[in-house]
């Protein structure tokens, strides 16, 4: 969803309900496509399932090699640009990072999707206000949403902050 979302941002075509109304062809093509795709998967998958059984008895050591293989082939057949491949690379040493310090993959790609939404949104608030933050406070509607979002935000970290206390004050 975050990349149909991000698709959209990148052709101009605001995400939303109203995209049916306003680009009704591409809402309908997806659709379809959907139709046609979940068709020709079943048609596929039926009679291959015996490939796709043994193709999960491949070692790991031989299937790694070859989707970084594939990645490198279909990065580098866009632009025939090696620097694309390099990039590639990087952005694996830097994925792998975030998994080995526990960051989600999901939460980042959806801010780095609707970072630049927001951001729009809250210069487009402040133009409106004059430059004044104090509106996202003295407005009822923000001001609800704002707290409801630190209320949660206190519900979500609480029991973290709880299980790290009782192991401080844990005695050996």
């Amino acid at each position: 969803m975050a990349l149909m979302v991000g698709a959209m941002t990148i052709h101009n075509i605001q995400p939303g309900p109203q995209v049916m109304s306003s680009n009704p062809e591409l809402f309908w093509g997806l659709i379809a496509s959907m139709w046609i795709g979940n068709a020709m998967l079943v048609v596929l998958n039926l009679p291959l399932i015996g490939i796709w059984v043994k193709l999960l008895a491949v070692p790991y050591r031989w299937l790694f090699p070859a989707i970084v293989l594939f990645c490198a082939i279909g990065v580098y057949s866009t632009n025939n640009n090696v620097f694309d491949i390099w990039l590639v690379g990087l952005f694996g040493i830097i994925g792998y990072a975030f998994v080995k310090l526990g960051c989600e993959p999901a939460p980042l790609l959806l801010g780095l999707i609707l970072g630049p939404m927001m951001e729009e949104t809250l210069r487009r608030s402040l133009v409106l206000a004059q430059g004044d933050w104090s509106v996202f406070v003295t407005r009822p509607l923000s001001a609800t949403l704002l707290a409801v979002a630190v209320l949660l935000l206190i519900v979500v970290l609480s029991p973290s902050i709880k299980k790290r206390r009782e192991e401080a004050f844990v005695e050996d």
